[in-house]
């Protein structure tokens, strides 16, 4: 008797028993179909046994195995087991959540792809001959005419109505469909790179250490300036990867930097076929993309944190850019960290892996200096020197729009001189706030501890945490006065204010409002690469990544608000994001200046920036945590608990903190406390905190903790554990 033992996408810490007589060892990881209470489900088989603790009356049989659906491999779920196990999460939601939705569905295309070729009849059409607005048909039959077989996935690419011409072409007899079997994975080679740039000294001693370590597992930290050409380095390593026949994973912190580092790696790399995988992907572009990495077809799979799970089986080379970035930790469901699994698959394979920023995460930091993780530096800039950063006291001055007199004679000069520049402010919206000046009434959520932003063009109020929306009332809701005005600013707030200011200029806002459309990001990054606009204004969207030759002023606003929050990152992020927006200035010949807006402008942070010493602002930081026992000194994690009520919330982690100390006491377990936002989309918040100095026992710990908590039903509290986390 065979028991396969299935995998399923339920909240539940088991894997469920079947009857399997027809599948054997090497089944392993494929996909099955199988009855789980009134209806049938898709589940992974991850384990063949000859016996079962569950009643031989009460076992059912399979209903059939996928065997036309691409299967995980070993080292898949591998991962997937180790990141279930260390942030205790089921099993089943872990795997059935690393693979595309079409696949949980069972809603899988055959892995054979169909490509086109011309008919006879397609040949004798002329491409003058279509309608001039038909530009989707003219490309399409362009391309076919100048290859005998195209592939389909490609021209499906071209634009989002191209699979409807396809079959309108199919449907006049103008083009023949052919399947093909996926391409196997690529030879080695001797040279399948486009010409490369010259790398700098630095550059070329990086690039060859990681070289050295192609075969062996090696973590290593690139820690460049910005424009230090990071970028080149990797180009540089992805190159030696190809041609010793092995893939390349590039993870990346946000969709909006995905374009162009797609680009620039399509360009260097044209024989390589390269794919992405990010959230912004449909569903049928995402398994597209994920089988091909899957079946080694794609040998460059470039994506989010979610790509940190791609199946890749012949994976030799893992990158990591911007690594300090907070987005690589998933904040619901499975909350792991990208970074720290992509570390753990590079061992697991046995490759180096490569963490790029120019200003690591001090977890990482730590690591680097106590010898665990090399670090590579890159010290200069490629082109021109990085800008000169100055501070603008603006304790003593009233700024009724937010921006100084210095700030905007600066710009003046700037548009004289026909350069570019950026206004950063991270809040979008008009204000923060709408304030009744009779009574000091506030705009707030009633289903958040937060305020409602202003959106003075859409004439709305919005919360930016549970998406609530309501209109502008024409009078306070408290004391019914009329005296209501924006307090605070926001990205389109600077945006009219800077209209006035300058009235000829071309300037274009960038926030999330902004670029909510799909295609919008790219025509921006496009306008601004042909100088069609004068300033920019944006949030952080325009601080990791881009390069912007043209541009050399940077103006931050609003730098303090992040000075007062109690988080333990607070002053480490505050200093990556404003090196990451500074970086933006002076990227080619033109000479960069930022400057500051603050009322303290000889703050500790203020004086590093200037100096850019990050490592000496870093061993600061890291003293401050060794003296406080934070992280990376402690190793933590967050029992969260939300309900309708908040004294229901501490209630329950009162009782969670209760079966802690019985299990053990070799970790530390503080009292419960409201969450930082106690309320969000109309649910309580409260949480809790665990800490060791070792990750051992906290290991152990949580593993019996979470074990006791899950057999216990408590019906009025919902409950998740954060291990490692960023957020409180």
């Amino acid at each position: 008797m065979k028991i396969a033992r299935v995998a399923i996408d339920v909240p539940l810490n088991r894997l469920f028993d079947y009857y399997a007589d027809d599948v054997d060892a090497d089944d392993i990881g494929r996909l099955v179909e199988v009855p789980f209470r009134s209806k049938t489900t898709i589940g992974v088989i991850v384990d063949i046994s000859q016996q079962s603790d569950v009643p031989r009356a009460r076992l059912k049989s399979i209903v059939r195995v996928l065997r036309d659906a691409p299967a995980l491999t070993s080292a898949d779920l591998h991962l997937m087991k180790f990141a279930a196990e260390y942030y205790h999460f089921a099993l089943g939601p872990t795997i059935m959540g690393a693979i595309p939705a079409l696949l949980r569905r069972g809603a899988f295309f055959n892995s054979e792809r169909v490509a086109f070729s011309l008919s006879a009849a397609g040949a004798a059409i002329a491409i003058e001959d279509l309608p001039s607005r038909a530009s989707v048909q003219r490309r399409l039959l362009g391309l076919l005419r100048a290859s005998d077989c195209v592939d389909g996935e490609a021209m499906g690419n071209i634009a989002p109505t191209a699979r409807l011409v396809l079959k309108e072409f199919e449907r006049r007899g103008w083009i023949n469909s052919v399947r093909r079997s996926p391409q196997a994975p690529h030879a080695p080679c001797d040279q399948r790179a486009a010409p490369a740039v010259v790398l700098t000294a630095e550059q070329s001693a990086a690039a060859a250490t990681i070289r050295g370590a192609l075969h062996r597992f090696a973590p290593f930290i690139l820690f460049g300036v910005t424009g230090s050409g990071k970028t080149e380095v990797y180009l540089n390593i992805i190159d030696s990867a190809l041609c010793a026949g092995r893939q390349t994973l590039i993870l990346v912190p946000e969709i909006a930097l995905t374009p162009q580092l797609e680009n620039t790696v399509r360009n260097r790399f044209p024989d390589a076929r390269l794919v992405t995988l990010h959230s912004a992907l449909n569903e049928t572009e995402r398994f597209a993309n994920w089988r091909a990495a899957h079946c080694g077809e794609a040998r460059i799979v470039l994506g989010t944190r979610l790509a940190a799970f791609a199946s890749m089986p012949d994976l030799g080379l893992i990158i990591v850019d911007e690594e300090h970035d907070a987005s690589f930790k998933q904040s619901d469901g499975l909350r792991y960290s990208a970074r720290d699994l992509a570390v753990v698959r590079a061992r697991q394979h046995h490759i180096p892996i490569v963490l790029g920023s120019a200003t690591p995460s001090l977890e990482t930091y730590y690591n680097a200096i106590s010898g665990r993780y090399q670090l590579l530096t890159l010290r200069q800039r490629i082109n021109g020197s990085f800008p000169h950063i100055d501070c603008i006291n603006t304790r003593d001055e009233r700024l009724p729009d937010g921006l100084s007199p210095r700030l905007l004679g600066k710009m003046a000069l700037c548009l004289e001189r026909g350069e570019q520049s950026l206004i950063f402010i991270n809040r979008r919206g008009f204000a923060p706030v709408v304030l009744c000046r009779a009574c000091g009434w506030l705009s707030g959520c009633h289903r958040c501890s937060a305020h409602l932003v202003l959106h003075q063009a859409e004439r709305r109020m919005r919360c930016h945490h549970c998406g609530h929306e309501s209109p502008i009332p024409a009078a306070c809701p408290h004391c019914g006065a009329q005296e209501l005005g924006p307090l605070g600013q926001g990205t389109q707030r600077i945006e009219a204010a800077l209209r006035e200011h300058f009235p000829g200029a071309r300037i274009l806002r960038i926030d999330r409002d902004s670029t909510r459309r799909k295609p919008a990001w790219p025509a921006m990054r496009r306008e601004i690469e042909n100088r069609a606009v004068d300033i920019l204004v944006g949030t952080q969207i325009l601080a990791k990544g881009h390069d912007f030759p043209h541009l050399s002023l940077v103006g931050i606003v609003n730098a303090d608000s992040l000075l007062y929050n109690s988080d333990v990152r607070a002053s480490e992020r505050l200093y990556a994001l404003l090196t990451q927006v500074a970086g933006r200035a002076g990227r080619a010949q033109t000479a960069g200046e930022v400057l500051i807006q603050t009322d303290f402008p000889n703050h500790p942070l203020y004086r590093a920036l200037k100096e850019q010493d990050f490592a000496e602002y870093a061993r600061t930081l890291l003293e401050e945590r060794r003296q406080g026992g934070f992280p990376p000194y402690v190793h933590q994690a967050l029992l969260r608990a939300e309900a309708t009520k908040l004294d229901t919330a501490l209630a329950y982690l009162v009782r969670a903190a209760r079966i802690g100390r019985d299990l053990s006491t070799h970790v530390t377990i503080y009292d419960p406390v409201p969450a930082a936002m106690p309320r969000l989309a109309g649910r309580e918040r409260a949480q809790l905190l665990v800490q060791s100095r070792s990750r051992t026992r906290l290991q152990a710990f949580l593993k019996g903790w979470n074990a006791r908590l899950s057999s216990k039903a408590w019906r009025r509290a919902r409950w998740s554990l954060d291990v490692d986390p960023l957020e409180f």
